[in-house]
């Protein structure tokens, strides 16, 4: 049985490694310093590639196909000068995976916790990344810390992607229908629709064309809303362990077996990840800490609660 310690000893053991904690010239080997830019690198590589795709079919009035992907390699060969056309998107949305982890990292580093630099997924599909990481490499002590840790990624990401998100859309066109013209749909989340219809006055979002930076916000809006699910230990799983441990268990169980029926009816990738969720990233490490949390802190749980709502769409692509 693990023996229960004090919320005021928490708190003193979580303050004594804040007061402690230090960086090391040579903490990070040359190795891992490697590892992080290689990835940093093929991650603005394959993002850029997928911006060179959105900027030509912006530029074109198309819609997007599948064929698009495909061919775009025999384009940079012929016109290598086009992947500056691709930064647009690429830029933007590293920008907003970078926000959203450093948010994580330099709360971390307030708490005293010990956790990496972020790591970037590059990886080729319609968006060219599967997002970013950090490692946390030591306990969270307290509630208090846990919640700080967990909402400070979601709240960094959000205030990056919204003004990208207003840049984008501004800079998006009407084009009647091209929604329905092309091999993939996005789904439209509640902040991007409202955002259209104080610009664009009521036009339909299936005939906006979204020009790239847009693109790389609705990705960044993707993200953060997976990362707030109340599950496990994603951010909102985080968020949900220190409001309420005691039924964290449970109701992470009720929220994966929820995203099965999405998955039926709307978006057949919510059974990869009631899956993924399932297998991996359920179980939750103790916190032996019953202080609740203060007025400030539940404020932004309800923050983080309606950005979940804002950026949450029942079917993200078709």
């Amino acid at each position: 049985m693990v023996p229960r310690t004090s919320p005021p000893a928490l708190r003193a053991q979580s303050d004594a490694l804040r007061a402690s904690f230090t960086f090391p010239r040579d903490e990070i080997s040359t190795a891992r310093w490697a590892l992080h830019w290689t990835l940093l690198a093929l991650t603005l590589l394959t993002t850029t590639v997928v911006g060179v795709v959105l900027a030509q079919a912006f530029q074109t009035n198309r819609a997007l196909e599948l064929d698009q992907y495909l061919n775009v390699f025999a384009i940079l060969r012929d016109h290598p000068l086009l992947l500056l056309d691709g930064l647009a998107f690429s830029i933007t949305l590293m920008t907003i995976l970078l926000a959203h982890e450093l948010g994580h990292y330099f709360a971390c580093r307030y708490y005293g916790i010990d956790a990496s630099l972020p790591y970037f997924l590059p990886f080729p599909s319609p968006i060219g990344t599967l997002g970013a990481f950090i490692r946390i490499r030591s306990p969270i002590y307290t509630r208090q810390a846990l919640f700080d840790v967990g909402i400070a990624g979601p709240l960094a990401g959000f205030a990056v992607l919204v003004p990208a998100l207003v840049i984008g859309i501004a800079s998006s066109k009407i084009v009647p229908g091209i929604a329905q013209r092309g091999d993939l749909t996005f789904g439209v989340p509640a902040i991007q629709r409202a955002i259209e219809l104080l610009w664009f006055h009521g036009v339909p979002s299936a005939n906006i064309s979204l020009h790239p930076v847009a693109r790389a916000a609705w990705v960044g809006m993707l993200a953060t809303a997976l990362n707030l699910l109340p599950i496990g230990q994603l951010d909102g799983g985080h968020i949900l362990y220190a409001f309420t441990a005691r039924w964290h268990k449970l109701l992470s169980r009720i929220f994966v077996v929820a995203l099965l029926p999405l998955g039926y009816f709307y978006w057949p990738s919510w059974f990869v990840w009631a899956a993924l969720l399932f297998f991996f990233a359920l179980r939750h490490p103790a916190i032996f800490d019953a202080t609740p949390l203060d007025k400030n802190r539940v404020t932004l749980g309800i923050i983080a609660l309606a950005i979940f709502l804002l950026t949450f769409t029942l079917a993200p692509l078709r």
